[in-house]
């Protein structure tokens, strides 16, 4: 019995020492590595480039003084309102100049004194005229003389008052103190308040900006597109717009301007281009929301096309690897057309039941297929 004992004992190390050796060679052997496969497939491919930018009012005016300076008095309007053509925006009290305003106050006064003595020389001549004692010329001359000076006051009052006012009683609907809206639109910003001095326009001044008012019927896309694709495109194009604050809706626009010029923008030329934008009811667009266009520069309809990671390259060429046999692959040229930067149109080489060595399955996806399998 020890005999038999020991003859097992010896049998069961031995068969423990081999199977050690067995299973520390199996670990050390590299397992193979399987690839997945993917099939080309008949697809669309649009190559596009973005332009950023905003969408802004076609019409945006700028409302300033006309012909007068001084402190706004009232403001008759808010931003957000809508305005007709002529519709007072603000009312301006004139602070009258020192110099001027002297200047114009003499006047009014030397015209009084020569209205005054005009005057008693026509009373004085109208008595002899109506007594035959002068003649109807010479009395003619008195009275020319009284009208002028008469005149002459009345227009040295309408100065004055002007300096002081801005408006005189005889032309009070034309007074320039009333700033008006020179369109139609909806007011977009009032950077000045109550109390605010302006400035008119002029030759030598912008002049103070009242209110700024535009046409938000008529919205246009500005942005600009890197010189490696503006020759792509063209006046007439359609776009399509992604507007940040408006989620998961896109808006048609039409490219109606390309800029002759490009400006340089950290390190790369850009050019302007212009867009009209076809508004949604349903949408309302304010001045300045940032926005992406979609331009189409090309496009291919129902092509067979293959994912771009699946390409090699060698020299000038490109190929695939095409299984032959499970696991087997052999390399396949191919000529290559569109590519939209995801997938590339295949112009020949291969056909769509094709089967193209892709990435290594990972150790969870082989799990996964044998657990099935069982």
């Amino acid at each position: 019995m020890k005999k038999v004992f020991r003859i097992v004992l010896v049998v069961f190390f031995i068969a423990l020492f081999v199977g050690t050796i067995f299973f520390l060679y199996k670990k050390s052997q590299d397992k193979p590595v399987v690839y997945n496969t993917k099939s080309p497939e008949i697809t669309d491919i649009v190559k596009k480039t973005i332009a950023t930018g905003s969408v802004v009012p076609r019409k945006e005016i700028e409302i300033k003084p006309q012909g007068v300076s001084g402190i706004i008095e009232t403001l008759y309007v808010e931003a957000g309102e809508m305005l007709k053509k002529g519709d007072p925006i603000a009312k301006i009290k004139i602070i009258p100049d020192m110099i001027n305003l002297n200047s114009a106050e003499s006047r009014v006064n030397v015209a009084k004194i020569n209205f005054e003595d005009s005057e008693i020389n026509y009373n004085r001549d109208k008595a002899l005229y109506d007594k035959k004692v002068i003649s109807e010329s010479d009395f003619q001359k008195t009275q020319l003389a009284f009208r002028n000076s008469r005149e002459e006051l009345q227009a040295a009052k309408d100065n004055l008052q002007l300096i002081k006012e801005g408006v005189t009683k005889s032309s009070a609907n034309a007074t320039n103190t009333i700033i008006r809206s020179t369109i139609e639109g909806m007011i977009l910003d009032i950077p000045i308040k109550e109390g605010n001095s302006v400035i008119q326009s002029n030759t030598f001044n912008d002049g103070t900006t009242v209110a700024i008012v535009a046409d938000m019927g008529e919205m246009i896309f500005q942005g600009k597109v890197d010189e490696t694709e503006v020759g792509k495109i063209n006046q007439g194009m359609n776009l399509q717009l992604t507007i940040g604050a408006i989620e998961d809706v896109k808006f048609d626009a039409n490219l109606e301007y390309i800029s002759p010029k490009g400006v340089e923008e950290n390190g790369a030329i850009q050019f302007e281009i212009k867009a009209s934008v076809q508004l949604n009811d349903n949408y309302f667009i304010r001045s300045g929301y940032s926005a992406n266009a979609e331009i189409v520069l090309d496009k291919r309809e129902k092509v067979l096309a293959v994912n771009e990671s699946l390409l090699e390259f060698e020299n000038d060429s490109t190929f695939v690897e095409v299984e032959t046999s499970p696991q087997e692959f052999e390399r396949r040229f191919i000529k290559t057309g569109l590519s939209d930067g995801i997938n590339i149109e295949v112009l020949e080489g291969i056909t769509k039941d094709d089967k193209l060595k892709g990435e290594k399955k990972k150790k969870s996806e082989m799990v996964k297929e044998g657990n099935k399998s069982e």
